[in-house]
């Protein structure tokens, strides 16, 4: 394809971008939305999907200036589906962990709290600094620190592959890959405020780091101790990655162990290698393994984490096991099922981790056609995942949610690698077929891959799973019923403990009863509540109740009445026993004698 070509259609994407975010912000949620993808308009999603397939076909066809201009579109587009909460207004994404931070975000922001009394305060004070510096909301700020955490992962993955290998088509292919989004799965990371899951995203950073400290040879030009100034990005970007969420620092501990690993074998093995020429780790191995150990051990947050998961181990009903048999059990119940979910969530991560794991064998046994440096990087990264993966096993049986976010981490050295692996697939293809041939067959399983992978990159009903948006009703009327206070009720939902919300609008370093005044929070019996007995759903105690439009969606939309059906919903209206006392199109709030 000629060069002018080249640009002109790179022009065309760049402004169906524009297109798709305009109207986009001019659309903004006005109610809760169940999903980002069925809220937002569709020609937006026809921009973007225009923008992506003219991102991917001319990567794949360019090179030089060109395929920088390619990836950079595809790049965009993924940043703007990432960004869709922002961009349409929602006043707060994530009903979790990500009120929680919020909670801690107000702490800091309102001087209740110091950044280095918190486990990994980065998220909260890049959320406080583009606060005061945007003078923003503190939820749209958090919400755009979670942008400005992501844009690394599609900055570095295809740096670090062209570190590796020099080769544009594997960078290209990394690139696209990377649009992806593989290490997101909705089960243990998230496309939201999840300090784990942000964290996932600066891993790139920290690998190109110690990629390039590999490949540039030292020079005359040293700093003082010897060291160089990739040593001092190695050293930067952990830092940062261990004030994000030291979980992925543990992981990049053991990717650096390994390399230590392995070029202290290969130097008994081999006079003339590759890894023995590349300069040694086994400093930055130590270094960085001490400083997680001194900013870990002495947490005590760390310290539950780790009895937990022994607990974990050491507990016969507690692992993936049960919790995937319940999973199961309840998506039968509506019309679901495991093998249908796997497909929706997680087919093209398996077909990438497939033709990863592949080319990783092929390569070990000499039959790739990848150059010696590129190979040492292959066995660099394919060893580490042995550990890797059997910090996952122990997870897997442990404390299950941990083990999905082990997975995402994975997620991240084989997007890395696949960049690597498609590019000798390729080669393969086009030796079998056609150049032309080979290259249109890999882009139209790349587009479908990047379907599937997008389409889950936020929670949605497809996955059984309800956005988790935030609206400025739902939050106004959680305001006002803490606020409204008649003795000593807990405060309590449907399916959903509405303590998060507390943290979210009040902090976490006030008053440790929920709003500073009730006793208590927790989730009412569904089975006495569908009995019709209100009064006796939560301990037979008076209580608030709180219902939201998300509460509704998820209950009686999603689950399809599984636990709460709609007419136990309408029920409320008419007992005896129940009173509303707010409400608003999102939000209600009822407070229940339990002895009527």
């Amino acid at each position: 394809m000629k060069r002018a070509t080249l640009e002109v259609t790179a022009a065309v994407g760049y402004l169906a971008v524009a297109f798709g975010l305009a109207i986009a912000r001019a659309t903004p949620a006005t109610t809760y939305e169940a999903s980002v993808y069925t809220g937002t308009p569709a020609v937006v999603w026809l921009a973007f999907a225009l923008a992506l397939a003219i991102a991917v076909g001319t990567t794949l066809a360019a090179s030089g200036r060109q395929q920088g201009f390619a990836i950079a579109l595809g790049a965009m587009v993924v940043t703007s589906i990432v960004s869709l909460p922002v961009v349409r207004n929602y006043r707060f994404s994530g009903m979790g962990d990500a009120l929680t931070h919020l909670g801690w975000t107000q702490d800091l922001v309102y001087g209740e709290l110091l950044p280095h009394e918190l486990f990994y305060p980065a998220v909260h004070s890049f959320g406080a600094v583009f606060h005061y510096l945007g003078g923003i909301p503190i939820e749209r700020a958090l919400l755009v620190t979670l942008l400005a955490l992501f844009v690394p992962f599609l900055v570095f993955v295809p740096l670090i592959v062209r570190d590796m290998t020099g080769s544009a088509t594997a960078v290209g292919l990394a690139a696209i890959v990377s649009w992806m989004v593989l290490p997101v799965n909705n089960i243990a990371t998230h496309m939201g405020v999840h300090t784990n899951s942000n964290a996932l995203f600066v891993v790139p950073a920290v690998i190109f780091a110690v990629v390039a400290y590999l490949r540039r040879r030292p020079t005359g030009d040293r700093l003082p101790l010897g060291l160089s100034p990739f040593s001092i990005l190695i050293y930067l970007t952990s830092i940062l990655l261990l004030l994000i969420h030291p979980q992925q620092m543990i992981n990049v501990v053991v990717l650096v162990g390994v390399l230590a690993g392995v070029q202290l074998l290969a130097r008994f093995r081999f006079d003339d290698h590759p890894i023995v020429d590349h300069p040694t780790t086994y400093t930055h191995a130590v270094v960085l393994g001490a400083l997680f150990t001194l900013w870990a051990a002495s947490n005590a947050r760390f310290r539950d984490a780790v009895s937990g998961l022994v607990y974990g181990l050491l507990t016969e009903d507690i692992g993936a096991s049960a919790e995937v048999d319940q999973r199961g059990a309840s998506l039968a119940e509506i019309g679901g099922s495991l093998g249908e979910l796997f497909v929706t969530m997680f087919l093209e991560a398996a077909i990438i981790g497939l033709i990863v794991g592949l080319f990783v064998l092929v390569t070990w046994l000499g039959w790739s056609s990848v150059t010696p440096e590129t190979s040492a990087f292959v066995t660099y990264f394919g060893l580490a995942l042995v550990p890797l993966g059997g910090i996952f096993l122990v997870y897997f049986v442990g404390t299950p949610t941990m083990a999905f976010r082990q997975v995402g981490f994975i997620y991240v050295i084989l997007t890395i690698l696949a960049g690597v692996a498609l590019a000798q697939l390729l080669g393969g293809l086009s030796r079998a077929i056609t150049v032309p041939g080979a290259t249109a067959v890999l882009s139209l399983l790349l587009g479908v891959l990047l379907v599937l992978g997008l389409v889950t990159v936020y929670a949605s009903p497809v996955i059984y799973n309800p956005s988790q948006h935030v609206t400025d009703q739902q939050l106004s009327g959680y305001e006002s019923s803490f606020e409204y206070e008649s003795g000593d009720h807990p405060h309590v939902g449907l399916g959903y403990d509405p303590f998060r919300f507390d943290h979210g609008l009040y902090g976490l370093e006030g008053e440790e009863t929920l709003s500073g005044a009730s006793a208590a929070s927790g989730e009412v019996d569904h089975e006495a509540f569908e009995a019709g007995n209100y009064s006796g759903a939560y301990n037979d105690v008076d209580h608030y109740l709180i219902v939201t439009a998300f509460d509704v969606t998820r209950e009686v939309d999603v689950y399809q009445e599984l636990y709460y059906s709609q007419a136990g919903l309408e029920g409320l209206e008419y007992d005896p026993a129940v009173n509303k006392v707010i409400s608003n199109d999102e939000f209600r709030l009822y407070a229940i004698d339990s002895d009527r």
